[in-house]
């Protein structure tokens, strides 16, 4: 597994003060839609490893980090460049919608 698990004590130092692009899964393991996206994110993560960070955050272990950005239904994924929200999704997208957009910010 090649994405970061984030959680509230780990969010700055790892996508805030990241320079560059990250990709923020915003998830939960109840949530079946967030199961789907699973493998693609973890594909994602190998695909552009070096070039992205691709992280996960468990809304119900993350509150913090869930409310500060506004996450009311998920899966959401946020992108960041250089610390800001450059990006949002959300629902359940398709790998080439996630790598189109990524693609945009590299």
């Amino acid at each position: 597994m090649s994405e970061v698990i984030l959680n509230d004590s780990n969010f700055d130092a790892e996508v805030l003060q990241y320079k560059g692009v990250a990709m923020v899964d915003f998830w939960a393991p109840w949530c079946g839609p967030c199961r789907m996206l699973g493998p693609v994110v973890e594909e994602l993560a190998n695909e552009y490893a070096g070039k992205v960070k691709v992280a996960k955050l468990n809304v119900d272990e993350a509150p913090d980090a869930s409310t500060k950005y506004g996450v009311a239904s998920i899966p959401t994924v946020i992108f960041f460049k250089d610390g800001k929200v450059v990006a949002q999704t959300v629902g359940l997208q398709t790998k080439a919608a996630l790598q189109e957009k990524l693609n945009s910010l590299l």
